[in-house]
């Protein structure tokens, strides 16, 4: 068992001039973890029609004048356009180039702390990827289901009968995952279907994947939620079309 790693933390933004600079702000509480030698933070702007770019570039030149430590790296990046959430991730995976690879939202629906309840899992060494569910059954609900919680429990247990996993929040977040495993997937996905492929991928090469509970602050769509149903439905053509798919190697040429 090792007692340190290194992690990337993938951000993409598009259009969260209101948010970006807390949710990055954050990201501070990983800094004295023992568990992590050094962050690499790779914040990709998806082409930000808004104020997002201003306040990147404030923030990123605020860097210099606060103590982040020795561990933060950053790196800042920006699409002529946006392309779409999986497009941003594949940009950032190919700037990775730490032990694991994670994604974090640019708003305050999940919080950093809980990456350092998922690290622990991969010091150990018997784990490629570990997912921090919202919808754990040890994480108490409130009671009644929200529209989106019910597409979302249905697309998991959909993902769960094509994956042959027993996952309770197969649309998380936090999808924490060895880097050279990640880079060796063949990710095809630009929008919010990178996460049924991923997660149906993983299932297909044979990972070694664990779920842990984690907290989680949903916004509504009145205060910038972007995922609708029209997602919903892309995700479930996109478990369809992955579950028939052999793409699952890229150094196999598969």
């Amino acid at each position: 068992m090792t007692s340190a790693t290194t992690l990337s933390v993938i951000v993409p933004v598009y259009n969260e001039q209101t948010l970006v600079q807390d949710s990055l702000s954050r990201l501070r509480v990983l800094k004295d973890s023992p568990l992590l030698s050094s962050i690499r933070v790779i914040v990709v702007d998806d082409g930000s029609r808004d104020q997002t770019p201003t306040v990147l570039q404030q923030f990123q030149q605020s860097l210099d004048g606060e103590d982040w430590g020795e561990k933060f790296v950053w790196k800042f990046v920006r699409h002529p356009k946006n392309y779409g959430k999986g497009s941003a991730l594949r940009t950032g995976l190919t700037l990775a180039d730490s032990d694991l690879t994670v994604c974090q939202d640019a708003d305050l629906e999940y919080h950093p702390q809980d990456l350092l309840g998922m690290v622990p899992y991969f010091l150990k060494g018997n784990v490629d990827a570990v997912f921090g569910s919202r919808f754990h059954r040890s994480v108490p609900r409130p009671r009644g289901l929200s529209p989106h919680r019910m597409v979302n429990g249905f697309l998991t247990a959909l993902s769960n009968l094509v994956s042959q996993l027993n996952l309770s929040d197969m649309e998380t977040c936090y999808k924490m995952v060895r880097t050279d495993f990640l880079k060796s997937i063949p990710l095809e996905s630009t929008d919010f279907r990178i996460e049924p492929e991923l997660t149906i991928k993983l299932a297909k090469r044979g990972a070694r994947l664990l779920e842990v509970p984690i907290g989680y602050s949903g916004r509504t769509y009145q205060e910038g939620k972007k995922i609708g149903w029209r997602d919903g439905l892309k995700a479930l053509l996109a478990i369809f079309k992955f579950a028939l798919s052999d793409r699952i190697d890229r150094r196999a040429g598969l």
